[in-house]
């Protein structure tokens, strides 16, 4: 624990959860720099706003004192140690210093030069321009494409800072090497030293020669000519403010955040329910806070070339790092509003990525439509929905994140993935590899899964709720279902952390409804949201995997915690290089009371990716979510007052 004399400061932002700025980046830089905790090879690993207690939020009022704090993870790259530090820059002080034991806590994320620095490593050493002469390429032609060792117990990695790093070919500047991938080729590389630890030179394989440059005519052929334009056009303007983060739009209010892990951040949604006379009604709570907490890519590979391949591109890369600056025309179409972002660089100085979140209207077909047998009536109404966006690229894949807003209540998400497969060489002959997919002539696309954990700080109605899993079932013939017709409802209440572990059932037509106990709608019910789920495969790995360790909040696609403000990553605080039993599984080892209480809801889903050759080079997207479904929420269709379309 340290604490220094106050130096300079800043005038605190009108609501705690304010985006970061470049001036507060700056002063913490300063603040730690004028306390001694910089040098020529400190480097800022991680270094954003360090959100307030969940109590502190629900007690500001407008106008209230706001102490803002940023937490930075320092990296000495001359010695690999690392700090975790609190620093206030409304006061101008170092709150915290606590140096990090990285071998038992794990390691920071990895930094941008870092990847830079393992080529001018690989490029340097012996072996591995040896085994690039065997294969006839020349180490200017070949690309590094370091990645995260993940933790196997190898005795030789512990404590050090380590990536393993594959090499593609890259035949011309413009030439994407992605699609010549040198197989039978690995190196081990250990950062702080700046030395390759080991080089697998196994078989020499021919190095794919087809092209993958999807921008170049002279592969993709001509454009197409045929498509004619469409243009969406709000003559009137858009119908959402957004006015110092705060959005509204229709009967929906919510703020927006951002921080260089998770990215784009949803806080204090809320709903206003107007009551059925048509006066004022109320503001609801629904989500205290939404986010898309971690992820992880485990590959299907087990050779001793690629076993260790799973990559969490949260923990271990940081998606807000990689935010894109949207285009419109290209990422978003039709009237948009524009959030820029700052994320601070490795040398601790701040960054602006403009154009980073994108929000619009879209229309989304029929909302509700009837036409009546007996009163002639013909009443349609359009669905339309508010989209808040963002795009990150994490190497070869890019992923965009979509927040839906609905006009009948309905929060849904989407994460749209496309980008390049990570692909590999094919021994000769080998068209039907056991673990991956031949996409192009000797190339190969090992299988793979992308699996989410959304984190959703649940307020329903307020901050006491509870979790119902609902399941359809079958209703055996019996004297009270003679013809066999009948089917029922299984609720089943989860309250304790250990049994809310739970697995969708796509056969069951398996939910899980969030509800407040305290509050009930009209009919005397619970009021609730139900979460529901795509029911796609959890993780496929071996239960004693390393990576079931480390991603064990991808084994379960729903688990629920009492809240607690310093959990916050599924995965635990620190992933890369960490050996796993962080985060879900160590917190829900409490088995903490979950009925009526304070409560956050994790939810795993995502893609099992068997790659086609349609993937290749470039991959259409592909898409997986969830749903939020107000149920009993309302006491009646919330969307009756929308107005008829012309």
């Amino acid at each position: 624990m340290s604490m220094t004399a106050p130096g300079r400061t800043l005038p605190p932002p009108a609501h705690p959860l304010a985006m970061l700025t470049a001036d507060e980046v700056r002063a913490a830089r300063a603040a730690l720099a004028a306390a001694g905790h910089l040098g020529e090879d400190v480097r800022f690993a991680w270094l954003d706003l360090a959100e307030p207690a969940k109590s502190d939020l629900l007690a500001f009022t407008p106008g209230g004192q706001v102490d803002r704090r940023l937490r930075a993870l320092l990296l000495d790259r001359g010695t690999g140690t690392c700090h975790d530090v609190l620093v206030s820059v409304t006061r101008g002080v170092v709150e915290r210093v606590e140096k990090i034991d990285t071998a038992v806590a794990g390691q920071p994320p990895i930094m941008e030069e870092e990847f830079e620095a393992v080529q001018r490593i690989l490029d340097a050493d012996e072996s591995w321009r040896a085994a690039l002469a065997r294969r006839g390429l020349p180490p200017e032609s070949v690309r590094a494409v370091p990645l995260s060792a993940g933790h196997f117990g190898h005795p030789e990695e512990v404590g050090r800072r380590v990536v393993r790093s594959f090499g593609f070919h890259q035949r011309h500047e413009r030439d994407h090497p992605w699609a010549h991938p040198i197989g039978g080729l690995v190196a081990y590389v250990d950062l702080i030293a700046g030395t390759v630890t080991k080089v697998i030179d196994d078989e020499v394989t021919p190095v794919p020669a087809e092209s993958g440059d999807f921008d170049d005519p002279a592969y993709t052929g001509p454009a197409r000519t045929t498509l004619k334009p469409i243009a969406i056009s709000q003559p009137d303007g858009v119908s959402f403010t957004v006015e110092d983060g705060v959005v509204r739009w229709e009967n929906w209010t919510l703020r927006l955040g951002f921080n260089v892990r998770e990215g784009l951040t949803l806080h204090q949604i809320t709903f206003h329910d107007r009551d059925h006379d048509g006066d004022r009604g109320r503001e609801r709570e629904v989500v205290h806070r939404a986010s898309i907490a971690e992820m992880v890519v485990p590959y299907a590979d087990p050779s001793p070339l690629r076993y260790w391949q799973n990559y969490f591109d949260q923990g271990e890369y940081l998606f807000g790092r990689f935010t894109n600056s949207l285009d419109l025309g290209c990422d978003c179409l039709g009237e948009i509003h524009y959030t820029d972002v700052v994320v601070a660089g490795g040398d601790g100085e701040p960054r602006t990525v403009p154009r980073a979140i994108c929000l619009h209207e879209e229309d989304h077909g029929v909302l509700w439509k009837h036409t009546d047998l007996f009163t002639g009536s013909r009443e349609t109404r359009r669905q339309r929905r508010l989209v808040i966006s963002f795009f990150t690229t994490v190497g070869n894949y890019d992923y965009g994140f979509y927040w839906y807003l609905y006009l009948d209540g309905t929060i849904g998400f989407e994460c749209k993935a496309t980008g390049i497969l990570f692909a590999a060489a094919l021994p000769d002959g080998d068209r039907e590899p056991e673990y991956a997919t031949e996409v192009a002539p000797g190339l190969g696309a090992p299988y793979h899964q992308h699996l989410f954990s959304a984190r959703l700080d649940m307020a329903v109605d307020g901050h006491r709720n509870a979790v119902e899993e609902v399941d359809a079932v079958p209703v055996p013939v019996s004297d009270a279902n003679p013809y066999g017709n009948a089917f029922s409802r299984r609720v089943t209440r989860l309250t304790r952390e250990r049994e809310a572990g739970r697995v969708a059932d796509t056969g069951r037509d398996r939910t899980w409804r969030i509800i407040n106990p305290e509050r009930t709608n009209r009919l005397g019910r619970p009021v609730g949201y139900t979460l529901v789920p795509e029911g796609r495969p959890a993780l496929l790995a071996d239960p004693t995997s390393s990576i079931a360790a480390r991603a064990a909040f991808a084994t379960r696609h729903l688990w629920v915690t009492r809240h607690a403000d310093d959990e916050r990553y599924p995965a635990g605080d620190l992933v890369n290089q960490h050996p796993g039993g962080a985060g879900l599984p160590a917190w829900t080892a409490a088995d903490r009371d979950i009925d009526g209480t304070d409560i956050v809801v994790w939810h795993t889903f995502g893609l099992t990716h068997f790659p086609r050759p349609e993937d290749w080079p470039v991959m259409p997207v592909d898409t997986t979510g969830f749903t939020l479904k107000p149920t009993g929420f309302f006491d009646r269709n919330p969307a009756l007052d929308v107005p008829r379309s012309h």
